[in-house]
C-alpha cells in the first residue's frame, strides 16, 4: 500500500505518455519539414585565420561581416586572444581571400592573414556520417550494456526513453532554426549519458525494492522507487542546470548550442526518466520473475 510520504507517479502515467508522444511526433514533423540548420561543420565553407598586434574585438568583426551580407559567419578566437577564426558557409575556394582582404581594409589595427582554407562539403558529409554512426554505436552498447546488468525489458525502457531524448533535442533545434554544429552533436552524446545515469538509478533501485517488497504490485514499487531516488534526481539536475545556465548566458556564441542542447536534454530526460522509462516498465509488464529464476524464487517461498 502506497503511504503518504509515496508520490503516486504512475498515476499520470496515461497523460505523459500522451506528451511524450505528442513530442515525439511533432519533434518528427519539425525534422522532416524545417530540417536541421546544419552548420559549417557539416556543410563545409571557406576558414580564415587572422593574427592582430592586440586582442581584437569580435563583435565588431561580426558586425564588419554582417554589413557585407555574411550574417552567418562563426567569429572566435583560436589559442591566443590576438588569434581569429573566421568560418563562413560558402561553396567559393577564393572567398577566403577575400574575406581576409575586407577584414584587413575595415580594422585599423595591423592584421595579418596566417591561414586562409577552403573546406569542402565532402568533409562536411563525413562528418555527419560519422557523427550519426558514433550515436548508433553509442545507443547499441547501452542496448548490451543494460541487458546485461538487469533485463531486456529494463534495456528497452532505457533505450525509448533515449530515443525520446535525442529526437526531441533534434525536434527543438529544427523548429527554432538553431545552427546544428559538431559541438550540439557532442552535447546530444552527453545528453545520452546523463539521460542514461538518471535511468540507470531509478532502474537500480526498481530491481532492488522488486526483491524485497515481495507482496507489493509493480506500481507500487516504481512510485516507493522514484519517490526514493526523486531527491538525488533533483539535486543532480538543479545544480547541472545552474551550470548550463552560466554558460547559455555568459560562455559566448561558440558553446550557446552547446549549452542550448544540454540545458533541453537535461530537461527532458529528467521527466523521461521518471515517466517515459518507468511507464514502459509497467507497459512491459516486468514481474519478479525476470529477474530471478522461477526455481529461486519458489524455493524461497517455500522457506518457514
Amino acid at each position: 500500500m502506497i503511504t503518504s510520504k509515496t508520490i503516486n507517479f504512475m498515476a499520470l502515467r496515461k497523460f505523459f505518455y500522451a506528451v511524450a508522444i505528442l513530442l515525439m511526433v511533432g519533434s518528427v514533423v519539425s525534422l522532416a519539414i524545417k530540417q536541421l540548420n546544419l552548420g559549417l561543420d557539416f556543410t563545409g565553407g571557406a576558414l580564415v585565420e587572422l593574427n592582430y598586434e592586440t586582442p581584437p574585438d569580435l563583435e565588431e568583426i561580426r558586425q564588419v561581416l554582417r554589413t557585407e551580407g555574411w550574417s552567418d559567419a562563426v567569429v572566435q578566437n583560436f589559442g591566443a586572444s590576438t588569434d581569429v577564426l573566421i568560418r563562413l558557409a560558402s561553396d567559393d575556394p577564393n572567398l577566403g581571400g577575400q574575406i581576409a582582404g575586407l577584414i584587413q581594409r575595415e580594422d585599423g589595427s595591423a592584421v595579418t592573414v596566417k591561414r586562409v582554407e577552403f573546406i569542402g562539403p565532402q568533409v562536411g558529409e563525413e562528418l555527419r556520417d560519422k557523427g550519426g554512426l558514433g550515436m548508433l554505436l553509442a545507443m547499441g552498447g547501452i542496448l548490451l550494456y543494460v541487458s546485461l546488468r538487469f533485463q531486456m525489458k529494463f534495456a528497452v525502457a532505457a533505450i525509448v526513453a533515449l530515443v525520446h531524448d535525442v529526437i526531441f533535442t533534434l525536434g527543438f533545434f529544427a523548429f527554432f532554426g538553431l545552427s546544428f554544429d559538431l559541438t550540439v552533436l557532442a552535447a546530444l552524446l552527453a545528453v545520452i549519458g546523463y539521460s542514461l545515469n538518471d535511468t540507470i538509478v531509478v532502474f537500480d533501485r526498481v530491481r532492488e525494492n522488486l526483491r524485497i517488497m515481495r507482496k507489493a504490485e509493480l506500481e507500487e514499487v516504481i512510485n516507493v522507487s522514484t519517490t526514493q531516488t526523486l531527491a538525488r534526481t533533483l539535486a543532480t539536475s538543479f545544480s547541472t542546470i545552474l551550470v548550463l545556465l552560466a554558460l547559455f548566458f555568459f560562455g559566448g556564441e561558440n558553446i550557446h548550442g552547446f549549452a542550448t542542447a544540454l540545458l533541453i536534454g537535461v530537461l527532458v530526460g529528467t521527466y523521461s526518466s521518471i515517466y517515459v522509462s518507468n511507464g514502459l516498465l509497467m507497459t512491459m509488464n516486468l514481474t519478479r520473475e525476470d529477474l530471478i529464476p522461477p526455481q529461486i524464487e519458489e524455493a524461497a517461498d517455500e522457506r518457514p
